[in-house]
C-alpha cells in the first residue's frame, strides 16, 4: 500500500532513472484496456470512458486507443484546450486520428443518453491528489453515474472523488504500481493491480521526487523564521565544521541561522580569517556569509563546557531544530554538555541532527535518544561507535543493520557510504548520487546542516534525511561537472541553489 505522496514521488523517480512519464502512461492504458478485455469481458461492445483532464484521464486516452475495435464513446469533462500535461495532450492528438465518438463538455447536455446507452462506464476523471470536494461538472458527473443502473463501473487508479463525500463508486478499480492508502473493495469494488513498469531503482533509491514533493515551499506572505530556524551547536578543535554546516543550512532555505560555539571559533567565523579552514580562498568565501549568521559565542575559548547550557537553553526558546556536533571534538566536560544539550531538545520535542563527535556521546548512552524526532549521520566507523556493530562492506547486510538498529531505537538513521543508507525502522531508502571527489573534508558536515534546516521547516526527520542526501549529493555532482577532482565543500555549498531551482 502506498500513499498519494509517495506515488508522486515513485513517478517523478522513475523518470530520472530512465521510465519517463508517457511510458508509464501507455503501460496504464494498455493495462486498463487489457482488463476490460480479458477479465470484464463484456457481452455487449458499448464503452463510455470518462476522460479528465490530468494525467488520470491521458491514462484514458490511451485505454481508449486500445479499445478502439469496440464501440466507445469518449466523453471530455472540459475542452480540448484544458488540457492540463504535455502527455495527455500528445495521447489525445492520437485519438482525433482515429474513428472515435469524442465528445467533450459542451455536449453535456448529451451526457444522459451517453451513459443510457453504454454498459461499461470507465471513470478516469480525477486521480490522486485531489483537494476539498468534488465541484462541478465533476460532482453531477459522478452523481449520474452512481445513479445509472445496470452498467459495469470501473475507475483508473483510484475512484474520481475519492476521499471526499461524492465520489465514483465502481465494481471495479484498475489501479497502477500499488493499492493507494485506503482503497478496499467496500469503496473501490475488485481491485485490480496493473504494474506499469516503474523500475525497481526509482522505489528503492532516492530522486528528485522526494524534493519535488516534500520539500516545504514558503507562502508569500510568510515572514522571517516562518520558514525554519535552525540552531548549530559546534566547533572546537575544527573551526570549519560548524561555519560548513551552517552556510549549507542557508543554502537549503532556512531563515535564521544561530551557531552556538566556543570564542576562538565565533571569531573566526565573523572574520576574514584564514584560521576558518584552509585555504584562504575558501576562508573569504565563507566570510562572505558569516554577517548573516546569528553567533553565540560560549565562555571558553576552545571548547563547549557544561556551563554553556543555560546559553543554549536560552536560545532554545527560538529555534525549530537543533545539529549538535560538527567540530565539537571529544573533552571530557564536552561529552557531558553534549548530553545535556541533547536531552533538553528531546524534552522539548524539538528534532535533532546528532553529527560527528556527538554520535560517541550518544553512542555510550544510547537511551538518551530512543523514540526521539532524531536524525544520526554516522560513517561505517561512527555506526560502531552509537551500535557497537561492525559493518560489512554488503549492501543487503548493511541495510538490515541500519533497518534493525532505526527501529530499535525510534529514530532515523542516515548512514554514509559508497551507497548511503537511509532508514526510520519503517521505511528504508538507498542513495548513489554522488561522486569519489566528496571524500574531501567538510562534506558531510554539508550534509548535516542541510539536514538540519529541512528538520526546521518542519519536514520530518525521514524525509529531512532522504531529502538531505540527495541535495547534497546532486550539489556534489553539480560542482564536479565544474570543478573535477577540485571540488571542495563551499563548492557544494554554491550548487545547493542551483539543485532546488533545477528540481523544485
Amino acid at each position: 500500500m502506498i500513499s498519494d505522496r509517495e506515488i508522486k514521488v515513485v513517478d517523478i523517480n522513475s523518470e530520472f532513472f530512465g521510465v519517463p512519464s508517457h511510458k508509464l502512461m501507455e503501460n496504464a492504458g494498455k493495462g486498463l484496456a487489457d482488463f476490460i478485455l480479458n477479465e470484464v469481458k463484456p457481452k455487449e461492445n458499448k464503452i463510455l470512458i470518462i476522460c479528465g483532464l490530468g494525467n488520470n484521464g491521458g491514462d484514458g486516452f490511451v485505454a481508449t486507443r486500445y479499445l478502439r475495435n469496440k464501440k466507445i464513446s469518449l466523453f471530455l469533462t472540459g475542452k480540448e484546450k484544458q488540457i492540463k500535461t504535455k502527455i495527455a495532450k500528445n495521447n489525445f492528438k492520437k485519438l482525433k486520428k482515429l474513428k472515435i465518438e469524442i465528445f467533450d463538455i459542451n455536449d453535456i447536455n448529451k451526457f444522459n443518453n451517453l451513459l443510457g446507452k453504454n454498459q461499461i462506464i470507465i471513470d478516469s476523471m480525477l486521480g490522486i491528489g485531489l483537494t476539498g470536494e468534488l465541484r462541478d461538472p465533476y460532482k453531477r458527473i459522478v452523481e449520474k453515474i452512481n445513479n445509472s443502473k445496470e452498467k459495469i463501473i470501473i475507475s483508473v487508479d483510484i475512484p474520481t472523488g475519492f476521499g471526499t463525500k461524492t465520489f465514483v463508486k465502481p465494481n471495479y478499480t484498475v489501479t497502477f504500481h500499488d493499492i493507494k492508502e485506503k482503497m478496499n473493495k467496500k469503496n473501490c469494488g475488485e481491485i485490480k493491480i496493473v504494474d506499469i513498469g516503474v523500475p525497481k531503482k526509482a522505489i528503492d533509491y532516492v530522486g528528485p521526487g522526494e524534493l519535488k514533493v516534500y520539500y516545504p515551499r514558503p507562502k508569500k506572505d510568510s515572514h522571517k523564521g516562518e520558514n525554519g530556524r535552525l540552531l548549530v551547536v559546534g566547533g572546537g578543535p575544527y573551526y570549519g565544521a560548524p561555519a560548513l554546516s551552517s552556510f549549507a543550512a542557508q543554502r537549503t532555505g532556512a531563515d535564521l541561522i544561530y551557531i552556538a560555539t566556543p570564542k576562538k571559533v565565533a571569531q573566526a567565523i565573523t572574520s576574514y580569517s584564514p584560521l576558518l579552514i584552509k585555504s584562504s580562498k575558501l576562508a573569504k568565501n565563507i566570510a562572505k556569509m558569516a554577517p548573516t549568521l546569528i553567533v553565540k559565542e560560549l565562555n571558553d575559548e576552545n571548547h563547549l563546557l557544561v556551563k554553556d547550557f543555560e546559553i543554549i537553553k536560552n536560545v532554545m526558546k527560538k529555534v525549530d531544530a537543533l545539529l549538535i556536533g560538527p567540530g565539537l571534538g571529544n573533552e571530557g566536560e564536552t561529552d557531558r554538555a553534549v548530553e545535556k544539550i541533547i536531552k533538553l531538545f528531546i524534552k522539548n520535542k524539538k528534532p535533532i541532527v546528532i553529527d560527528a563527535d556527538a554520535i560517541k556521546v550518544v553512542g555510550k548512552n544510547i537511551e538518551l535518544i530512543k523514540n526521539s524526532n532524531s536524525v544520526i549521520t554516522p560513517h561505517t566507523g561512527e555506526f560502531r561507535e552509537l551500535t557497537g556493530v561492525n559493518l560489512s562492506n554488503n549492501l543487503k547486510e548493511r541495510k538490515s543493520n541500519v533497518e534493525f538498529w532505526a527501529k530499535k531505537l525510534g529514530i532515523t538513521i542516515l548512514l554514509k557510504g559508497s551507497i548511503d543508507v537511509i532508514s526510520n525502522g519503517k521505511n528504508t531508502k538507498l542513495n548513489n548520487v554522488h561522486n569519489e571527489s566528496m571524500t574531501v573534508g567538510g562534506t558531510g558536515d554539508v550534509l548535516a546542516g542541510i539536514v538540519g534546516a529541512l528538520l526546521s521547516k518542519k519536514v520530518n526527520p525521514f524525509n529531512s534525511a532522504r531529502m538531505g542526501i540527495f541535495i547534497n549529493g546532486v550539489a556534489g555532482n553539480f560542482s564536479f561537472e565544474k570543478r573535477s577532482y577540485g571540488s571542495i565543500a563551499t563548492d557544494l555549498i554554491d550548487e545547493i541553489p542551483n539543485v532546488l531551482k533545477k528540481y523544485l
